[in-house]
């Protein structure tokens, strides 16, 4: 195994043991957001899309579950950096394994790009949530953070699909050989 190969799987453990340690941090955070109105904490708020819904959901959170949501959405500004470089270099060493010099490259490259252009939405989202939950009740905060997330979380979702469809892919061509 060449030195940057090497280098390239190391940084992949240790991106993904920040993922799970982040996810556990915000699971933590998300578990004083979730209640009757919230009832998906932190996503019901990402996705209430109504300015009424978003209303609810601040108003049925106590003051440890507001301090809760602020710390999870500051806290997602370093996950998201986390969670798009991990994804992004899966994609890359995918890329790099199963498709150099072939034309279905170019929709890793794409998938790389898009990973980043998810974590500039969720900065975008987080914003727009912050700014409800500092009082910024504004239907154009509710819309921002509503059209943002979904956006990102489809990106998200393709970019897994592609690591998964792919790994099997490579899981195949192992069994093959």
């Amino acid at each position: 195994m060449d030195q940057n190969k090497k280098g390239r799987t190391f940084l992949v453990v240790k991106l993904l043991i920040l993922v799970i340690l982040f996810a556990l941090v915000m699971r933590y955070f998300d578990s004083y957001l979730i209640n009757d109105i919230s009832k998906n904490g932190i996503v019901s708020f990402e996705l209430a899309k109504e300015l009424s819904k978003s209303e609810a959901i601040i108003d049925s959170w106590d003051t440890t579950a507001k301090y809760a949501a602020g710390m999870s959405m500051g806290f997602d500004f370093l996950f998201l950096i986390i969670y798009s470089s991990f994804i992004g270099l899966l994609i890359y060493n995918i890329n790099q394994k199963l498709w150099k010099s072939r034309s279905f490259y170019l929709i890793g490259k794409l998938m790389i790009w898009s990973i980043y252009f998810a974590a500039l939405f969720d900065v975008i989202e987080n914003i727009a949530l912050i700014k409800l939950l500092l009082g910024d009740l504004y239907q154009v905060w509710s819309s921002i953070a509503y059209y943002f997330a979904m956006i990102k979380f489809i990106i998200i979702f393709s970019c897994i699909f592609y690591i998964i469809s792919n790994g099997f892919i490579m899981l195949i061509q192992k069994v093959k050989k």
